[in-house]
Order: C-alpha cells, then structure tokens, then sequence
C-alpha cells in the first residue's frame, strides 16, 4: 500500500487539553490516545514538558507518553518551552520534541517569558542535548504568531523568515508556521509559506492554523497549493493559546481529513474510526464543547474513502 499523501498531525491532547479549564483524567486520556491511533492517525502530540503549577492539565505527561510509545508506528511527539523541558521530554522517550518560537516579541515573553533570539540561543542548547543524549530524536520548531498577535499586531514577514533561518542554523529539523491567533487569510499563507520553502527548503515544516475567524480550512488548502504536507488538527476544534487572548480553535481533524479525502488526497486516517473517537474526548471532558461540521452533518450518502480514491 502507498502511502498517504500527506500527514495529520493531532495535536488535541496537547494542544487542546492546555486550553480547556477542566482536567482530563489519565484514564481517560490513554483510552482518547487509543483511539486517534486505531483511527490512523500515524504522529501524534501527547502532552507538554511544563510544570504543573502552571498547566496542571499536563501533570501526567509522563505517564501518558509512557502508555503512547506502546503502539507501534506512530510518532509521539510532545511540546517543551525550555532545556529543561526538554531534557524531561527526553528521558521520557518521545520520538519528536517540538517548540513555540514566537515570531511576536510581545507574545514571546507572555509565552515563554523570553525575547525570540533568546529562544533561539535556548534552541542551540536543546539541539547539543538531544545530540549527547538521544540522537535520533526529531526537534520541530513551530513559529508562533507567525501570520499577526493579538498583542502586537501586525508582524513582518521578514522577522518571520530571518527567524525561521535561525531556526534551522541552531540545528533544529522542520520548522512550521502557526496561525497561533487565526488571524492568516489564504494568500498571506500561499506568500509565507512559499518564501519559507524557499529559504529553508526540506526543513520547512508543518501548517498549524486555527479557525478562529473561520478560515482554517481555507489557509490549509492554500498551504497545500504550496507544497506544505504535513497539518496539525486538533479533534474536536479543541484548543487555542492562553497567552494569546481570543485565539481560539485549532482546525478541525475531522472535518480537515473529510476536505483532504474528499479532494482525493489521501490521509491514512478512516474517518468513521474518527469519529468515534470523540466519544473518549467527550467522556474525559463532560461538558466541554466540541465542534466539527463534518460530524454533525454526516458523509454524503454514497461517500465513501475508497470511491474518493479511484
């Protein structure tokens, strides 16, 4: 079997979670896990390296990580502010660390209480790290706010491509831009994207849009019609940034496989296996909304994956 054309990298567990008030039981967390993965799901971020004085949802990011690496083939990747973070995520055995670096001084220090060169020089020490100590683990970095900041305002392209350069010099192996604040509209996301690849060629990495205003799936497309193939969703619409007011709503891992499976490009994840992987979020999670066009109005009758990909 080929494999699929693009990678959904799900980021609810991590993303999602952080930014819900309520915490989910382990339990429940593991069973949620089990089911991205019997859905297909092949990369999958399970948690943050952060104390949890500040983000208590993570507590357990350990054992969850733990309970991840069981299931064979899949990426399990957490996120790290820091080199101390890191050299927790580390020991933990993840495959893929991944970190925010703000191209918004402003959201930086509300984020990571550091300037952007700052995180780079952090990102020097990560990388020496991960050489001594486990070199075969992938450092990701997502570059935050890269398409505007509710705290700044507008941010140049320029600031984001030098940094994403310094990203890549600091020995760091895909580098990714995030709509942290959903503020990116497709063709700002064809032009970012499209100088990106241009600069850091096979190190550009992965489109992490929010739909904040309504246009993530839009910005993926257009990311798409510029070579991006790996997207990061999240299940359910969960998540946003607490440091970033009024950024809500990752895309939609539901409803951005149906758009994908639909168009014929193929995901490797079975989306009635999707589906029913939010009963676990919704259990874990009683009460919190949960969001998603794509389930609620059903597949179109007929449809089915197979048909899309004759």
């Amino acid at each position: 079997m080929a494999p699929p054309d693009i990678l959904i990298s799900e980021v609810g567990p991590r993303d999602g979670l952080q930014s819900v008030k309520a915490t989910m039981p382990t339990a429940h967390k593991l069973r949620w896990i089990d089911a991205l993965v019997a859905a297909g799901l092949r990369e999958i971020e399970v948690g943050s390296f952060v104390p949890a004085r500040l983000l208590p949802q993570m507590a357990d990011v350990a054992e969850v990580v733990r309970h991840a690496l069981t299931h064979p083939g899949i990426t399990v990747m957490a996120l790290v502010p820091n080199l101390r973070g890191a050299e927790s995520a580390l020991a933990s055995g993840v495959h893929k660390i991944t970190l925010p670096v703000s191209a918004s001084a402003a959201h930086s220090q509300a984020n990571v209480r550091k300037t952007p060169d700052e995180m780079v020089q952090e990102l020097r020490a990560i990388t020496r790290l991960r050489a001594e100590t486990g070199p075969r683990v992938l450092v990701e970095v997502g570059i935050s706010t890269a398409f505007g900041c509710t705290l700044q305002g507008e941010v140049p392209e320029d600031d984001v491509i030098r940094l994403a350069a310094a990203c890549v010099a600091a020995g760091v192996d895909e580098v990714g831009l995030s709509d942290t604040t959903g503020m990116a509209n497709p063709a700002q996301v064809r032009r970012l994207f499209t100088r990106l690849r241009s600069e850091i060629g096979p190190h550009a990495g992965a489109a992490h849009m929010h739909n904040t205003r309504g246009l993530g799936l839009a910005n993926c497309l257009a990311a798409y019609d510029v070579g991006v193939r790996t997207f990061d969703a999240s299940l359910g619409g969960l998540g946003g940034c607490p440091y970033a007011p009024g950024a809500s709503g990752n895309v939609v891992t539901e409803d951005l496989v149906f758009m994908f499976e639909a168009m014929g490009v193929t995901t490797g994840v079975d989306l009635a296996r999707l589906f029913a992987a939010r009963i676990p979020l919704q259990a874990g999670l009683p009460g919190e909304p949960v969001y998603g066009m794509t389930p609620e109005a059903g597949l179109p009758k007929g449809w089915t994956q197979e048909t899309t990909h004759a």
